[in-house]
């Protein structure tokens, strides 16, 4: 009998030792207002995403490092505010191959690790400082072309993941197929049928089918739902009557992507892996309206509002308002984080490596900005430490600490908000309490000195930041 309580305990040690699984899901253009769990928008469905939310954490104060994709993918792959390295805004990448990212720590800590879908933290012809140095050409353009073998370093592959799916529409660089079959190694080009969205969740079935036996970290980054949109009749029959047609796309769109978490959740339940996942479903940054929201043909396939809502925060893509960088934000790990609770404390893609990192037991190393959320989302009357979150954004910074938001324009003006009031950023509030803004300023001056152009924006702020602002909060310019 002794023996046999001992093979017990063992087992159940060894369980609970166990590594989990881990599935960082990132939306790309998906503004806060659309996932159903919201209540913001009558027209959106999510039943999946909203399950997902019921069966964790639903954070509604939850936040990406910046309002723009590319700087925003090197803060979650990273850790850090990517300003501390340079990566402020989309021209100023590639992430730079001194950088450790998650997949090189969760490799690190025994897990095999996938990436699918939308990487862009490659070169391209918009890092005019890399190509400066890399190729000599001092004025890039769309026309500029980067050699394959000066872009490959940057690829997945060579970053941290040992299998890859990488690509937006119809071509991906991939070291397997949907099959679940061997490609080469180093990856090669595979042109693919079918729908874009469905794609991408095949092929993150098929990296869970192939490493179902030891622990995995995937990276799976829809491409949806960002320009140029698409739908198939499928999920753009879920949404008939009159609307705009770029939001009848947007809807199909995140629908698809919500099927896709719930047959990849259906897949780790058949696989008895459901409460061995950590699950989370991020958005990049907020959607981008183009002020007026315009409903402009499906045919364009350029810059243009994609359909998405960031209802009831003020402004878009591209501002550090909330509507800019206040996203959908889901943790869930069954078993282990208590069901049903809504998070009021503010979290930011940050978190997510420190929280992968110490439920795969791996050290978190100092120099990340983010928190191990686990102890949180483990113990839902257990709040978060206090602490500032920061944003800088072109000729914009800013910084929250509590309810309290201070922003910092290029063009010298100054704003205060209560985001616990009724009227959030509608209300500039400086006036009324100078102390708290100074205050805020000094946290805010002391952050930016620490990053890479240093110090406070130059009193520069573009065209379209001017547009923004004086749209948005009806200021003078």
């Amino acid at each position: 009998m002794r023996r046999i309580i001992f093979a017990i305990m063992l087992i159940a040690s060894v369980a609970f030792a166990k590594k989990p699984n881990v599935i960082v899901f990132y939306t790309d253009d998906h503004g806060w207002a659309d996932l159903g769990i919201h209540g913001m928008a009558d027209d959106v469905k999510t039943p999946h995403l909203d399950q997902l939310a019921r069966d964790g954490v639903l954070c509604k104060h939850g936040y990406s490092t910046a309002p723009q994709c590319c700087p925003s993918r090197a803060g979650v792959m990273t850790g850090k505010y990517q300003q501390r390295f340079g990566f402020g805004h989309n021209g100023e990448g590639p992430l730079p191959l001194a950088e450790t990212t998650l997949a090189d720590r969760m490799r690190a800590a025994g897990y095999r690790t996938g990436m699918v879908g939308k990487w862009h933290l490659e070169p391209n012809w918009t890092c005019s400082d890399w190509i400066k140095d890399s190729l000599g050409v001092g004025n890039a353009t769309a026309k500029t072309k980067i050699p394959f073998r000066q872009i490959l370093p940057y690829y997945p592959g060579n970053r941290g993941f040992d299998e890859f799916f990488k690509g937006e529409m119809y071509r991906y660089w991939a070291n397997y197929d949907l099959d679940g079959n061997d490609l080469e190694k180093d990856g090669e080009w595979k042109n693919m049928k079918g729908y874009r969205l469905d794609i991408q969740t095949d092929a993150s079935l098929a990296f869970i089918d192939r490493n179902k036996d030891e622990p995995f970290f995937l990276y799976c980054a829809y491409f949806a739902p960002h320009v140029p949109m698409e739908a198939t009749e499928n999920y753009l029959s879920r949404f008939p009557g009159e609307m705009p047609e770029r939001r009848r796309y947007a809807l199909a769109m995140i629908s698809a992507m919500d099927d896709g978490v719930g047959r990849i959740r259906e897949r780790l339940k058949e696989l008895k892996l459901e409460k061995d996942t950590l699950i989370f479903v991020i958005a990049d940054n907020g959607a981008p309206l183009k002020i007026d929201m315009e409903d402009i043909p499906i045919s364009f396939p350029g810059g243009a509002w994609d359909g998405s809502l960031n209802t009831p925060w003020v402004g878009e893509k591209g501002m550090v308002m909330e509507g800019g960088v206040r996203v959908p934000y889901i943790a869930a790990w069954p078993g282990t984080f208590p069901a049903g609770q809504v998070c009021e404390d503010p979290v930011i893609t940050l978190d997510v490596a420190p929280t992968c990192l110490a439920a795969a037991g791996a050290p978190i190393p100092a120099e990340l900005d983010g928190v191990n959320l686990i102890p949180r989302f483990s113990n839902a009357q257990r709040p978060l430490p206090g602490r500032d979150l920061f944003w800088r954004f072109w000729g914009q910074t800013t910084v929250r600490r509590g309810d309290w938001k201070y922003i910092w324009l290029g063009d010298g003006r100054e704003m205060l908000f209560d985001l616990s009031s009724e009227k959030h950023e509608h209300e500039n509030l400086i006036a009324k309490h100078p102390e708290k803004a100074a205050q805020l300023k000094e946290a805010l001056v002391k952050w930016n000195n620490e990053l890479k152009p240093r110090g406070i924006p130059p009193a520069l702020f573009n065209d379209q930041e001017v547009k923004w602002y004086k749209h948005y909060l009806n200021l003078a310019q």
